[in-house]
């Protein structure tokens, strides 16, 4: 079957931060905090995380913090773009200050702000951010109807859903939210096929059933799926090669290995596809002599494949990998400390 390359992709992840002029770098400016999420939650599953100057990653993340209405002399807030669900109408609403940017002076956005979160948690560091101040930030993204936006420009997308439960969760901040709004608004997005979309009535996608599905088991939701429908549209994923993809007659892509085998363990039914044969395509996807993973065989790497691959193979229970949490996206025992800590 082969082996996973532990020492070759630890050494890549370390590589690719140190190579500022790199095409990889240069095109991951503006999301590097999700670049360092992807290589360092990989580094700790590995366990390498020690390789790693942890001070120097926390001190770099807190700069990415959004603290332009204090810099500004400004009041703690921005305006942001809403669409009311009664009038249909652009609302201009106050939005908190707060939030993280995909890299140091880049504007703030949901999806950067969980993974600063996430990368402190992997350091237990989590106690440096203002956790009200974030949260504040957070809480005023989401809409009358439930739904959440990613930014101050209004666009709204199951992922932000997700991201927002999750980012509170972790903070113990959910009662900031209308939780109950926000599992009504998801719940609108499923569709026949038993799959979720990106809003409602939107084509079901791995990437957004995993949004999903995660966002309910956070909120204790999970009655409201429809476990063998939903298990049977995810399962349809696998194809020859043993890999998965994401929508049907698409192509299998090592991603995938995270969003819909997650999905399966959180509804109990990954007991519906190959496993073995998903490990094989996920080892077939390793550079064995540079490290690193790619979305298929013989493709060049990048972070992003190379720690949903890894990702994977850890809900495959793969040797020598510290078990992740499927619906956290993080190793389990820092999750279980997370909340150790409440």
């Amino acid at each position: 079957m082969g082996e996973l390359n532990i020492e070759n992709h630890a050494r890549y992840i370390l590589s690719v931060e140190k190579k500022k002029d790199s095409f990889e770098s240069v095109v991951m400016e503006h999301l590097r905090l999700n670049g360092a999420y992807w290589g360092l939650a990989a580094l700790d599953i590995m366990g390498k995380l020690d390789a790693v100057d942890q001070d120097e990653v926390v001190s770099w993340i807190r700069q990415c913090q959004d603290e332009s209405g204090h810099k500004e002399g400004l009041q703690n807030q921005a305006p942001i773009l809403k669409v009311s669900t009664s009038t249909q109408a652009i609302q201009h609403v106050e939005l908190p200050y707060g939030g993280f940017g995909g890299n140091i002076g880049h504007d703030p956005h949901i999806l950067y702000t969980l993974s600063a979160i996430q990368v402190l948690a992997l350091f237990d560091k989590i106690d440096v951010l203002d956790a009200e101040k974030v949260s504040n930030y957070i809480a005023g993204l989401q809409n009358e109807d439930g739904s959440f936006s990613g930014d101050m420009w209004g666009e709204v997308d199951t992922r932000f859903s997700y991201i927002a439960l999750c980012s509170l969760a972790l903070l113990h901040r959910l009662d900031k939210i209308n939780v109950e709004a926000a599992v009504k608004y998801i719940v609108s997005c499923k569709n026949l096929d038993g799959g979720f979309g990106c809003t409602p009535g939107a084509e079901s996608h791995a990437g957004q059933i995993f949004c999903c599905v995660g966002a309910l088991a956070i909120t204790g939701a999970l009655h409201h799926i429809d476990k063998d429908l939903l298990g049977w549209w995810l399962c349809e994923r696998q194809v020859i090669s043993g890999g998965l993809n994401g929508r049907p007659e698409k192509l299998p892509d090592v991603c995938y290995s995270w969003w819909v085998l997650s999905s399966l363990i959180m509804i109990d039914r990954v007991h519906w596809i190959d496993k073995k044969k998903l490990v094989q395509f996920i080892l077939d996807c390793q550079d064995k002599e540079n490290g690193g993973i790619s979305d298929r065989p013989d493709d060049a790497v990048d972070v992003f494949h190379t720690y949903f691959g890894v990702a994977g193979l850890s809900l495959l229970e793969y040797p020598g990998l510290k078990p992740i949490d499927p619906a956290y996206a993080l190793p389990v025992d820092v999750v279980n400390r997370v909340f150790l800590h409440r």
